[in-house]
């Protein structure tokens, strides 16, 4: 079995070519015969004085060598004292000039704040309350231009008229809802297509309870109002669309019917669709102004730094 390492020898091998230090050897051989010897004395003594001889020449070619070399070292340490002096004055010339740099090379870290921002305000606290409510408001500015288009549909816009005699603006009881509510003013205007025209008046209270109790309330309708290219509508003895609703501390109200004194009915689908669009397009007006007045009140305090 292998475990990934090399496999044992199979073969036998020879000691001596394992260990290179280790050397044969050879045993004595019985064949030769022993001699034995006399020293020569005087090879000898000569040996000897030629090898004291040679640890004298010996000795003095050291001490010689020795000195040299002490010699040199001494030499080669005074020009490097001397070369790293240089250096030292000179790197002291170059860096001398060098600006200090700060020791202090931390970054200032932004901070958060941990107080949650305050919510953006809702454009309905603004036309809820004649306390904030401030924005000026006028027939020109709630109906503006002289047209109102929605989809394919052009309404062309007919007259305005804006009064804070509330119950002069309605008619078959409504007059009286709206004085006993706390009316304002009431705002109108009268939009004509194809015969078809609409008056819608809009209705100003302190609070948005108010405004309510007036849509809740409500009889009879807001006056048409001719002029301006529409002729007159929706007369005595002629039956007419009449709606209401209410959005903050505005009540708004519609009448719609033919130019030509026709009755409505339920099938006629043109007065009920120009209802629709002066409905939804007074509901947006409102809206915006709370919106413009919110958007105004969240930017006042940048503005202000």
């Amino acid at each position: 079995m292998s475990f990934g390492g090399p496999q044992w020898p199979q073969q036998p091998q020879d000691p001596y070519q394992q260990d290179p230090y280790q050397r044969r050897q050879e045993p004595y051989r019985q064949d030769q015969p022993y001699t034995a010897q006399t020293p020569d004395w005087s090879a000898l003594a000569e040996a000897s004085a030629a090898r004291t001889r040679r640890k004298r020449l010996l000795l003095v070619g050291g001490a010689a060598l020795a000195t040299a070399l002490v010699g040199t070292v001494i030499a080669a340490a005074i020009v490097s004292t001397n070369k790293k002096d240089d250096d030292g004055a000179n790197l002291a010339d170059t860096t001398s000039a060098a600006p200090e740099l700060p020791t202090d090379t931390a970054k200032p870290q932004p901070s958060f704040s941990s107080v949650a921002p305050p919510p953006p305000p809702d454009p309905m606290d603004f036309i809820s309350s004649a306390a904030k409510d401030k924005a000026p408001l006028s027939a020109e500015s709630l109906f503006p231009g002289k047209k109102l288009t929605v989809g394919d549909r052009v309404h062309k816009k007919g007259a305005t008229a804006s009064t804070t005699a509330c119950a002069t603006a309605a008619e078959d009881g409504l007059g009286a809802v709206l004085e006993r509510n706390g009316c304002r003013r009431v705002v109108r205007a009268t939009y004509e297509k194809d015969g078809v025209a609409v008056t819608v008046g809009v209705a100003v209270f302190d609070t948005q309870a108010a405004a309510l109790k007036a849509k809740e309330q409500a009889a009879g309708g807001i006056a048409p109002l001719a002029g301006s290219g529409v002729d007159g509508f929706c007369q005595s003895q002629t039956v007419c669309l009449r709606r209401a609703n209410a959005l903050g501390r505005y009540a708004y109200f519609t009448q719609a019917g033919f130019t030509s004194g026709k009755k409505v009915t339920t099938g006629d689908r043109a007065v009920f669709k120009i209802s629709d669009d002066l409905g939804t397009f007074t509901f947006n007006q409102i809206y915006a102004r709370g919106r413009a007045q919110a958007s105004a009140a969240a930017t006042a305090p940048a503005a202000g730094q």
